[in-house]
Formats: structure tokens, C-alpha cells, sequence
């Protein structure tokens, strides 16, 4: 089956930096990632750095660019479903679906 038919909100292309919080043992990591794509209710990041399939993650994007002149912060919390080799660093794709539809917007 194909995955754009899995979809159900449309992807848009964007490269913001994002931070990335998840457990790894009994610590909890803090990563920094940038965006690929992202829906109401998922994204791609690409990070040097793991996340383990079935993670529980916490994100915070710094949207910057498009109508706004300040940038804004949109948090969020998902879990990381597929992994992948980056297509573009040296890293890892991680693909994140969402618990709930990204909403939360913040000025920083």
C-alpha cells in the first residue's frame, strides 16, 4: 500500500531547528533535529543523533520565515514510528506521529 494513501493530513515542507526531549534509560535526552515536513499530526526530522523506534518524545519547533517576524515556538509530543538513513547528513530520518494535532503556539 502506498504511504501517501495512509496520509491523512497534508505534509508541508519545512526546515525549522527543533528540540527533541525522550527517555533513554533512567535519563532523559535532549536532541537537537531540524524538520523535513510536518501535518497537524506528525513530522519528519533528521538529527545525528538515534531516537529509538517507539519512543515517547517531546518536541519544541522554532518556526521562523512565511507571515510571522518573530519566530514561534510550537511544542508538541508524539512517538517515533519509522527510522530511516537521512537524505541529507550523516544522521538519521525520524519519523514522529503525534498524540495530539499540533496546536500550542508561543512567541518565545
Amino acid at each position: 500500500m502506498n504511504r501517501r494513501q495512509e496520509r491523512k493530513f497534508r505534509r508541508f515542507k519545512r526546515e525549522w531547528r527543533a528540540r527533541v526531549r525522550f527517555s533513554s534509560g533512567d535519563l532523559i535526552a535532549e536532541v537537537d533535529a531540524v524538520t523535513r515536513n510536518i501535518s497537524q499530526c506528525g513530522l519528519l526530522l533528521e538529527s545525528a543523533s538515534l531516537i529509538p523506534y517507539g519512543s515517547p518524545v517531546e518536541f519544541t519547533i522554532t518556526a521562523r520565515g512565511g507571515s510571522t517576524s518573530r519566530p514561534v515556538q510550537v511544542t508538541g509530543t508524539g512517538e517515533v514510528v519509522r527510522i530511516e538513513p537521512s537524505a541529507t547528513l550523516d544522521g538519521f530520518g525520524i519519523a514522529v506521529a503525534c498524540s495530539e494535532p499540533i496546536t500550542l503556539m508561543e512567541q518565545p
